[in-house]
């Protein structure tokens, strides 16, 4: 299995690191991707990546942190250029749910996230919360420049993930999938592509079931692995193939 986003940086995570890829190793996870959301993020993460294989990272800046961290293409290229295991730019994105930092400075971030990548041709993680029709008008400014683009713990629309299919973007699931109150979009991944879909905990955050209430780590992955595998109608250890053949195309790695 892959967790293909998670924050390794973030408490408790952080303090029982070699305890928490033991479980992860335990329950078979064999690459877990850690995701920057700041500056000061991206610090610890090249720390976190030297220690332990099966972990690479990424550098970006969240949406809500963009107003006190900003950033350029040059610099992401120049850092992401620093380390051979950061493998993917994000997470980046719009968040217009909360107001953290303004709507001028995200989609500026976005953009410079954005070229960037293009430059790079390696993939965007990319964050939408009641963003969907601004996320898409900006990435129709660059629909000829075929970006690689991961929606990380989907949550949109099925109109919005059609949409996003038609730019060939890939999908990733969270524990948000296992939530009883998450039926619509247990419908939204019956029709997304199995090869267009990962899995993730975005841990410590989102939990599943049946561990709400804890800290996520990332061995908890195999819960929404066997959400989205009964969702698909197939079996786990297909699901689980097919997901990390997908995180494996995806980042080239």
């Amino acid at each position: 299995m892959i967790d293909s986003h998670c924050h390794l940086d973030y408490e408790p995570l952080l303090s029982d690191l070699d305890n928490v890829i033991k479980r992860s190793k335990d329950v078979g996870i064999n690459k877990i991707l850690t995701i920057c959301t700041t500056l000061e993020s991206f610090e610890k993460i090249k720390q976190i990546i030297k220690k332990h294989d099966i972990i690479f990272g990424t550098y970006g800046i969240h949406p809500h942190e963009t107003k006190n961290n900003k950033v350029t293409s040059d610099l992401i290229i120049k850092e992401i250029n620093s380390n051979e295991k950061i493998i993917g730019i994000g997470e980046t994105g719009l968040d217009f749910y909360y107001s953290h930092s303004n709507k001028f400075d995200q989609i500026k971030s976005l953009e410079e996230h954005i070229n960037a990548s293009i430059q790079m041709n390696i993939p965007l993680i990319i964050h939408s919360r009641n963003a969907e029709t601004e996320t898409l008008e900006i990435f129709g400014n660059y629909k000829n420049y075929n970006l690689k683009i991961l929606m990380h713990c989907y949550t949109g629309s099925k109109e919005f993930a059609k949409k996003l299919l038609d730019l060939d973007a890939y999908f990733s699931a969270s524990g948000i999938i296992t939530f009883k109150n998450s039926i619509e979009l247990q419908e939204t991944f019956k029709l997304i592509p199995l090869d267009k879909l990962l899995i993730e905990t975005d841990s410590p955050y989102l939990t599943p079931e049946p561990n709400r209430g804890k800290k996520n780590e990332p061995s908890f992955v195999k819960y929404t692995a066997e959400k989205l595998a009964n969702i698909k109608n197939i079996t786990s250890n297909d699901l689980i193939s097919a997901t990390s053949l997908n995180f494996n195309k995806l980042f080239n790695y």
